[in-house]
């Protein structure tokens, strides 16, 4: 008899790459860029905290868990069901994920909140890895271009370019409609993306977050696998737009700064997709020459 399992979203210690992941190393994942609305607070700096409230987002990955997965991820929470002094109760809450909404179980603070809590404005407890000195960047769209790094001053902090990225169970869509057209996005799906790996120091990653628009949250920072030189690297620095909606022809000078970007580094199989993206979804032909 198969084992009843259940969706459930995690936000903090139990995502990829953090703490305790490994409780959920076999567990089946149904989105790993998912979101629920809520306010996310640091508990003291170990893990964070999830307070429900609708007028924020929270940021995390949802998995399909087995019975056995679930009462494994209950003992490290310290869940116990019906126990009145619970500090995280489980509840069923709607999920929002780039394959449509799903509901999911999820830890939810149970306590009153403290006032040494802090909120963490980004919604996403990944968010402190961009304290760090270096990055690695995955450029997927126009910043595989150089054009706009040389007329904005910042072309130094992107002489290091490591290679073609290749990343996994994603696709490469035009889901964020500005005026003149789309910009590209990451959306999780059974495909792949080709683009430029950039290392990069503070100073390449504050022009990102600026040129993203990640304080007006129409790009979020995301950290990803990369396959980069025959080798998987964890925790490559991407981004994706915060609300994205059917996809809108790109203007044709955004549109070439993709092509002329990519060409070279990417695939010429991936160029051409590319290329022929623009034309089947959009009668778009954009000359690079």
């Amino acid at each position: 008899m198969e084992q009843k399992k259940t969706l459930l979203f995690v936000y903090g210690s139990l995502r990829k790459g953090e703490e305790v992941d490994h409780y959920l190393k076999d567990a089946e994942p149904v989105a790993l860029q998912a979101w629920i609305e809520g306010t996310l607070v640091d508990m003291g700096g170990k893990y964070p905290g999830l307070i429900l409230s609708s007028n924020k987002r929270v940021y995390g990955e949802v998995y399909r868990v087995t019975e056995e997965q679930l009462t494994i991820v209950d003992q490290w929470e310290d869940y116990l069901p019906g126990r009145e002094d619970n500090l995280f109760e489980r509840k069923v809450v709607k999920v929002g994920t780039d394959r449509g909404e799903v509901e999911a179980e999820v830890y939810v603070y149970a306590r009153p909140s403290e006032k040494w809590m802090k909120a963490i404005p980004s919604g996403d407890w990944r968010s402190r890895l961009l304290r760090g000195n270096e990055f690695l960047y995955f450029a997927y769209g126009s910043c595989m271009d150089d054009e706009r790094f040389t007329t904005q001053g910042v072309a130094d902090e992107f002489l290091s370019m490591e290679g073609c990225g290749v990343l996994k169970g994603y696709a490469m869509r035009y889901t964020l409609p500005f005026a003149d057209g789309g910009r590209a996005d990451i959306v999780e799906d059974d495909d792949i993306v080709e683009g430029k790996v950039y290392r990069i120091n503070g100073k390449g990653l504050e022009y990102l977050l600026w040129r993203e628009g990640v304080q007006q949250q129409t790009y979020r920072p995301v950290w990803l696998p990369i396959q980069l030189n025959g080798e998987l690297v964890s925790d490559v620095l991407s981004f994706t737009v915060v609300d994205k909606q059917e996809e809108v022809a790109p203007p044709e000078h955004y549109a070439r700064e993709i092509l002329r970007g990519a060409k070279g580094t990417v695939t010429e199989a991936y160029h051409e997709r590319l290329r022929r993206d623009l034309e089947q979804k959009f009668a778009m032909n954009v000359s690079i020459d």
